[in-house]
């Protein structure tokens, strides 16, 4: 899924300059790019996908071509400042496995996803009665990438269940914040977690 331009500015914001940053499912190193341009991080990505690994080695990017599922696994506890799952994180079958490995190789975790509780989502399963399919949700039920629906409400939930710490939440609705009833209007939902 490309993200708006100031959705992405907004993503960097929560990372703090300077960070050593992982992207896990990096995409075509959009994200990774502006920060280090603008943010003056040390970056690199893994990202599975063999064209947009050729995008992000284009870029100048260093990126591993591999499963994030199994890209934790040699990476020290702490070797990055922040670890970056964006848009991403639906599409995992191991969700609390692998973000409970980012929240140990990285000090800070920025996670970004669909919010399948949107007013269009719920629109479209109450009146039509058919799996939605939205701007920020553009797939057909048999060609969707995402394995796993859930809402921002879902995602605190968990927070609350690991002993998550949530440091910073961002609501946004292509590229503008949400700030009334973000569960029911934004888009997508942005955290910036670390371990209580």
């Amino acid at each position: 899924m490309s993200e708006a331009p100031g959705a992405l500015r907004s993503i960097a914001g929560l990372v703090p300059r300077g960070s050593r940053v992982l992207d896990l499912g990096c995409g075509d190193g959009s994200l990774l790019q502006l920060l280090i341009a603008e943010r003056g991080c040390r970056g690199q990505g893994i990202e599975i996908d063999a064209q947009a690994v050729v995008a992000c080695v284009s870029k100048g990017l260093e990126v591993i071509q591999g499963d994030v599922e199994q890209g934790l696994a040699g990476r020290p506890d702490g070797s990055f400042d922040v670890v970056v799952l964006n848009q991403s994180v639906q599409q995992l079958r191991k969700v609390d496995a692998v973000l409970l490995d980012a929240l140990r190789a990285g000090r800070q975790v920025v996670v970004g996803f669909p919010n399948f509780a949107h007013w269009t989502v719920r629109l479209q399963v109450f009146f039509l009665g058919r799996t939605p399919v939205t701007p920020g949700l553009p797939f057909e039920w048999f060609e969707t990438p995402n394995l796993h629906f859930f809402s921002l409400k879902d995602f605190e939930s968990w927070c609350r269940l690991r002993g998550v710490r949530i440091q910073a939440r961002l609501f946004l609705d292509k590229d503008r914040q949400v700030r009334l009833l973000p569960n029911f209007f934004a888009r997508d939902g942005v955290y910036l977690i670390e371990k209580a």
